[in-house]
């Protein structure tokens, strides 16, 4: 009988108990990671606290055969990310991988959005991802020092940060912010073995609610919007199936996988010496070579792969 693909291996899951994240942490532990369930409970919105979402992924999780703890502390505060990260290494002597998923909305145009609805906003998305991520890679840092080298770091980002969308300067700045990261942790970490990347999911959760509510086919054999389906992506990315797979942003909704090429420099134009600003207009229409000069997300693309 082959061995589970994650056998041995420890894995903490933040906001993993619900949505996207509760599926991740069943699969993982379904392919025989012992899993640090963290899950602060609250609302889509940020507000209250709940351990019962948690608990009950843990409790799933032991009723099919695995193991599994539950942290309920906030990662978007130094104790609480070093204490998830304590855990897995006090309950089972290491950690392996680390996959970031929590998260929030409070999304408002950008001259109705409060001080505070950003800043909570970015503290949980991208303050979260930076917290848990540091202390998972000082441990896997110290163990590649004693000989043991590897690590899998699996970040959350989304079209709302990659491509843009009106209402969320808030989440896709932090979105956004998390794609970098991403890339700058994999060049970081490289040394010791550990491979970072992030996916960009399309799926129906509490936060998508309004987007995706309705795009549901009623009667299909395949939920393209299911939780579910972004799982096997974080598992791939988790196991040494993805070995030497590092700094990239994959984008998957229903059955459509895809891999984000990010910033890169497009149409070029040269000039001898310092530009007017007459000489720069006089450029753009050579430098958009028939573009829209109006930035236009392509987020069209995203929701026609969603309704296939």
């Amino acid at each position: 009988m082959a061995k589970p693909v994650l056998a041995g291996k420890v894995a903490v899951v933040t906001g993993a108990g619900r949505g996207i994240g509760r599926e991740e942490a069943l699969l993982l532990a379904g392919a025989g990671a012992r899993v640090v369930v963290n899950d602060l409970g609250g609302e889509w919105d940020g507000s209250g606290r709940d351990d019962r979402p948690a608990a009950a992924v843990v409790a799933e999780i032991h009723g099919a055969g695995g193991e599994a703890i539950p942290h309920f502390g906030d990662i978007s505060e130094p104790e609480g990310a070093d204490s998830l990260v304590a855990l897995a290494l006090d309950s089972w002597g290491r950690l392996d991988i680390a996959l970031n998923n929590a998260g929030i909305l409070r999304d408002r145009m950008v001259f109705n959005m409060s001080l505070e609805d950003w800043d909570l906003v970015i503290k949980v998305h991208l303050r979260g991802h930076f917290l848990v991520t540091r202390a998972a890679c000082g441990h896997f840092r110290e163990r590649a020092r004693a000989g043991d080298a590897g690590g899998r770091v699996i970040n959350t980002t989304s079209p709302s940060g990659l491509l843009g969308n009106a209402g969320q300067g808030n989440y896709g700045a932090a979105k956004a912010g998390i794609a970098a990261f991403t890339q700058i942790v994999a060049l970081e970490m490289g040394r010791y073995g550990v491979t970072c990347n992030a996916i960009s999911p399309g799926a129906r959760t509490r936060l998508t609610e309004k987007t995706f509510g309705e795009l549901r086919k009623d009667g299909a054999d395949f939920d393209a919007l299911d939780p579910a389906n972004i799982a096997p992506l974080a598992l791939f990315l988790a196991s040494d199936l993805s070995a030497g797979i590092t700094g990239q942003v994959f984008g998957l909704q229903g059955g459509v996988l895809e891999l984000f090429e990010g910033w890169r420099p497009g149409e070029r134009v040269e000039h001898q010496g310092r530009w007017s600003a007459d000489e720069l207009a006089a450029a753009m229409p050579q430098l958009f070579a028939g573009r829209s000069t109006a930035y236009e997300p392509d987020l069209s693309v995203f929701f026609e792969d969603v309704r296939k």
